[in-house]
């Protein structure tokens, strides 16, 4: 037997080829969209994929089962559960609790696990060449390392009212029912890692056991006790902001993502035709480090500041599907045509399939550095009352500041930049949006007032505001974000 996982830095996404090597077949379990990375794998090992399957329908990225499917011939395979609200759109097996798939020896076992999402399956995997009960069980968003599934990305991402109550109690039964009656030796393995918004403290272990997480997991006093509603409480308390972009995804997944077939290669443009492009409507992707952005990029572009981050700032920066009704193709600024195949291959895991051609320099375009602040003059202005927090309605007065928050709820509510002392002696501080939401929930801006907008150390930063200027915004960034005011503020 075969068990390899494939990790998606950017996204912070698991998923996972099951091999059978004696009979030279493979199933692939959650697979992002640019799916040569499992064709690859599969040629090296000499096998087949013949199976291809997804836990859930995601939120955080775009599904590759149906790429897969579409290259190899593979058989789809898609959860039942969940009712007729949670039914897929497009064709495959349909699996419920108890459902098994085999390769050779391998069984594959479908576990009904609701509530990260009612019609999540995990699989449990029995090796029957060498053992007689499963080893292994990929969970997906169920259980992670130290943390579980977050249930509340229907309210957050994907327009639900109160299902995360629902969903919380759903999990906490799906812990006692499948979970922690299983052996300590079955090694677990999760859909997501580090960094995914899918959870609000995912471990960085790539895998953990049943025993491990039953011993030392946060919910498992809870579950021992069975005190459903301490667990409810806890789990749902401080979960992360969710990116505008997750409603999309799980809209598009449902669906069925559209398969996108072999690529053609990205068209090289000289400057001046890259330039035309853009003066005709089309997109700059800047993908320059944030220092280089700075000193100077074209105006209206987006900016990706970190290529391995792609994914994630593209969901972020752009709609495919505004952009698209508007005919607006993206160019992206990169160092070759490898490197522009990379940048669009995370691109196409979040559904930003716009990219046509590319662009080495920006010899040609008109450039200009976009505006930033000090902390020192930020300091200045706020103590002669010209900044109020950037919230609708907002009115700073003549060449007066609205200050934005764009890091996470939870960095917000630790500590922000204070604007104001409000009647009661409080400082009023900086309006909170995070940098994955502010693209697509302007309508809570201040329309009329300049912008000073900041993160941590102004990665995020710099891909809200870009944003926001391409969309008409007057933005202000504040130079070197939170860590420069807190080094000013406190030296």
């Amino acid at each position: 037997m075969l068990l390899e996982r494939i990790y998606d830095e950017d996204l912070a996404q698991a998923s996972y080829v099951i091999g059978c090597q004696a009979k030279k077949e493979a199933m692939v379990v959650d697979p992002r969209r640019d799916v040569q990375v499992y064709l690859d794998f599969a040629a090296h090992h000499g096998m087949t994929i013949t199976h291809v399957t997804e836990t859930h329908i995601h939120a955080d990225f775009l599904s590759g089962t149906r790429e897969l499917a579409a290259r190899t011939g593979a058989q789809i395979h898609l959860s039942g559960e969940g009712g007729e609200d949670w039914s897929y759109g497009f064709e495959g097996n349909l699996l419920h609790d108890g459902d098994e798939i085999r390769l050779g020896n391998i069984t594959v076992t479908a576990q009904h696990t609701p509530g990260h999402t009612p019609e999540h399956l995990s699989y449990l995997v029995q090796d029957g060449a060498f053992a007689d009960g499963p080893g292994y069980y990929l969970t997906g968003d169920f259980v992670f390392s130290g943390d579980l599934g977050r249930p509340d990305l229907l309210d957050e991402a994907a327009g639900g009212q109160d299902t995360r109550f629902l969903g919380a109690k759903q999990l906490f039964a799906s812990l006692k029912e499948k979970f922690v009656s299983l052996p300590d030796h079955v090694q677990v393995f999760p859909g997501h890692g580090a960094g995914s918004a899918c959870g609000k403290a995912l471990g960085a272990l790539p895998s953990t056991t049943v025993g491990y997480e039953r011993a030392y997991a946060w919910w498992a006093p809870y579950v021992e006790k069975d005190d459903e509603q301490g667990f409810v409480d806890e789990l749902l308390d401080g979960q992360p902001d969710a990116h505008a972009y997750f409603a999309r995804m799980k809209r598009q997944n449902k669906q069925g993502p559209a398969v996108l077939g072999e690529l053609a290669p990205l068209t090289e443009l000289s400057g001046e035709a890259a330039a035309a492009r853009v003066a005709d409507g089309d997109v700059l992707a800047d993908t320059r480090p944030v220092d280089q952005i700075h000193a100077g990029t074209v105006p209206g572009s987006i900016a990706l500041p970190a290529k391995d981050k792609a994914a994630t700032h593209g969901g972020w920066a752009f709609d495919p599907e505004a952009e698209r009704n508007a005919g607006v193709a993206m160019i992206l600024l990169a160092d070759d045509a490898d490197d522009a195949g990379r940048i669009r291959d995370h691109l196409i895991r979040v559904g930003v399939d716009a990219a046509d051609a590319f662009v080495t320099s920006l010899e040609g375009f008109d450039v200009e550095a976009p505006a930033t602040i000090t902390a020192e003059e930020l300091e200045r202005r706020i103590a002669a009352g010209d900044v109020v927090p950037a919230v609708p309605g907002a009115a700073p007065g003549q060449d007066g500041l609205a200050l934005l928050d764009v890091r996470n709820r939870s960095e917000h509510a630790a500590g922000t930049i204070p604007v104001s002392a409000g009647a009661d002696g409080d400082d009023a501080g900086a309006a909170q949006l995070s940098a994955g939401k502010v693209a697509f929930h302007e309508d809570e801006l201040p329309k009329d007032a300049t912008l000073v907008t900041f993160c941590q150390s102004g990665l995020r930063n710099v891909v809200a505001a870009q944003a926001l200027r391409r969309d008409g915004f007057r933005v202000v960034e504040l130079e070197g974000s939170y860590n420069a005011w807190q080094y000013r503020v406190r030296g």
